[in-house]
C-alpha cells in the first residue's frame, strides 16, 4: 500500500492528469533512474560523447518531469522529438555511426515519442525521423571521414552494444506494460460503470417506484373509502415506514452518484472524532429509539484522527443505520472507538440477526442482494458500498465479523493524527 502510495506520488493521480502525462511521468522516473547509471559508465568506458549525451537527457527528462508534475506545466512533446534528433545524431557521428549503438536506440525514442504526444502528430513524427535517419545514414555513405570511432571493433564495440542494449528494451518493456495496465484499468472502469448503471436503474425502476405506489395507494383510498381511525393509523405507520426506507434509499444513491462523477475528491484535516462523530451519533439515537434500541458509544475524548469530517459521518451514519435496521424491537447497539497501533478503530456492533454465511463474501459489492431488515425495511444496496468506498478514499480499510443469529460487527480502521515529538513542540 505504502509502495503504491508513494509511485502515485511520482506519476500523479488519474483525477490530477490525463493517461498521455501519466505515461510520461513514469517513463521520464524509469528513464532517469538508467541514465544515472549509463553517464558514469559510458565515462568510465571511454565514451564520452555517449556519457554526455546520457547526461544531457537525463537533465532534459528531469526538466521536463518536474515541471509536468509539480509546477503543472505539460511536456513539450516537440522538445523531445526535436531533442532525440539532435542528440542521437550528434551521438551517431560520434559514436561509430552505422556500427555503433545508436540505431538500437532511434526506434525505441520514436516509441517514446508516440507514446507522450497527441494522435495527430504521430504520421508528422513517424516521416521526420524516417527522413533524419535516412539522412544520417547517408551522409556517412559519402562522407565516411565525419564518423568517429571511439572504440576497437572487438572489446570496444562490445561494451557499447552490451550497455547500449538494456536501455531501448526496459523503455519498451516500461512503455508496453504502462499502456497495457492503464487500458485494463480503465476497461475495468468502464465495467464497473457499467454494473452502476444497471443497478441505478433497477433502484429507480423498482427500489424507488415501489414507496412512490404506496403513496398513491393510500391516497386513492383516501379518496375512494371511508377510514376509521385504526386503519387509517396501520396505513400511516406502513406508509412512515417506507417513506423513510425511500429516503434512505435517495440518500445514499445520490452521495454515490456524486461520488462516481467527482471522483477522488477527499479533503484530509485532522479532527476531533468524538466531536465529528457527536451529532451522527444523536440522530441516529433517535431513529434507534422509535424502533425501541437501544444506542450507546464510548469515543475517548483524545481521539485525533486524520479524516474527511462528511465522509467518515457518512460511513458511521450508514453502519448504525445498517445495524439498526437488522437489530429488532429490544436489541443493543454500540458504537466503540480505540487505538490500534497508529490507527483509530471505530467499531459499531448489535446483537441483531447476523449476515448469512453464503452472503457475507459479496455484501461490499455493488451488486449484492439488499435484505430486508426485521420490521420488513429494505435497503438499496449501496450503503455499505459507500462505507467501504469512502474510508479507502481517507487511507483506511473496514472489515466485518458476523454471525447469524447472534449479531454483526463492523469495524473501520483510519489513520491517527501523528504524535508531536518533544523537539517539534520546542
Amino acid at each position: 500500500m505504502l509502495k503504491n502510495t508513494f509511485w502515485f506520488e511520482l506519476i500523479g493521480s488519474p483525477s490530477m492528469f490525463p493517461l498521455e502525462r501519466r505515461i510520461f511521468h513514469s517513463i521520464s522516473i524509469a528513464l532517469m533512474l538508467l541514465l544515472a547509471c549509463y553517464a558514469p559508465y559510458n565515462l568510465y568506458a571511454g565514451l564520452y560523447i555517449g556519457s554526455i549525451s546520457a547526461l544531457i537527457i537525463g537533465l532534459f527528462f528531469f526538466y521536463q518531469y518536474y515541471g509536468s508534475r509539480f509546477q503543472d506545466k505539460p511536456h513539450s512533446s516537440a522538445a523531445f522529438g526535436l531533442a532525440g534528433i539532435l542528440i542521437f545524431g550528434v551521438n551517431y557521428f560520434s559514436n561509430s555511426g552505422i556500427n555503433g549503438s545508436t540505431d538500437l536506440i532511434w526506434p525505441v525514442y520514436l516509441l517514446l515519442v508516440f507514446a507522450i504526444s497527441p494522435y495527430r502528430q504521430h504520421f508528422t513524427w513517424l516521416i521526420v525521423y524516417l527522413l533524419c535517419f535516412l539522412a544520417l545514414h547517408t551522409m556517412e555513405y559519402y562522407y565516411p571521414f565525419l564518423v568517429k570511432h571511439p572504440f576497437d571493433a572487438g572489446k570496444g564495440q562490445f561494451i557499447d552494444r552490451i550497455t547500449a542494449f538494456p536501455l531501448p528494451v526496459i523503455s519498451i518493456y516500461i512503455i508496453i506494460r504502462f499502456i497495457r495496465q492503464s487500458y485494463d484499468k480503465e476497461r475495468k472502469a468502464a465495467e464497473e460503470k457499467t454494473v452502476a448503471v444497471q443497478t441505478l436503474m433497477s433502484i429507480l425502476s423498482h427500489d424507488l417506484r415501489t414507496p412512490l405506489m404506496n403513496v398513491q395507494n393510500y391516497l386513492e383510498l383516501l379518496n375512494e373509502h371511508e377510514l376509521d381511525s385504526r386503519e387509517r393509523q396501520v396505513l400511516e405507520k406502513t406508509l412512515l415506514t417506507s417513506t423513510n426506507n425511500a429516503m434512505d434509499m435517495l440518500s445514499n444513491l445520490l452521495y454515490w452518484s456524486k461520488s462516481q462523477m467527482e471522483g477522488h475528491h477527499v479533503q484530509l484535516k485532522a479532527v476531533n472524532l468524538r466531536e465529528v462523530l457527536l451529532g451522527t451519533l444523536e440522530m441516529e439515537n433517535i431513529h434507534a429509539l422509535k424502533k425501541e434500541i437501544t444506542l450507546t458509544y464510548h469515543i475517548p475524548d483524545e481521539l485525533t484522527v486524520i479524516a474527511d469530517t462528511d465522509m467518515l459521518q457518512l460511513v458511521v451514519r450508514n453502519l448504525i443505520s445498517n445495524a439498526v435496521k437488522f437489530t429488532p424491537a429490544g436489541g443493543l447497539i454500540h458504537v466503540d472507538a480505540q487505538t490500534v497501533r497508529n490507527e483509530c478503530k471505530i467499531t459499531v456492533g448489535d446483537n441483531g440477526k447476523g449476515i448469512p454465511k453464503d452472503q457475507q463474501h459479496k455484501i461490499f459489492l455493488i451488486n449484492s442482494e439488499p435484505g430486508y431488515g426485521t420490521a420488513n425495511e429494505r435497503g438499496v444496496g449501496l450503503g455499505l458500498v459507500l462505507c467501504k468506498e469512502f474510508t479507502g478514499r481517507q487511507g483506511g480499510r473496514i472489515g466485518f465479523e458476523s454471525n447469524p443469529g447472534l449479531g454483526s460487527s463492523f469495524f473501520i480502521f483510519i489513520p491517527l493524527k501523528p504524535a508531536i515529538s518533544p523537539s517539534e513542540k520546542e
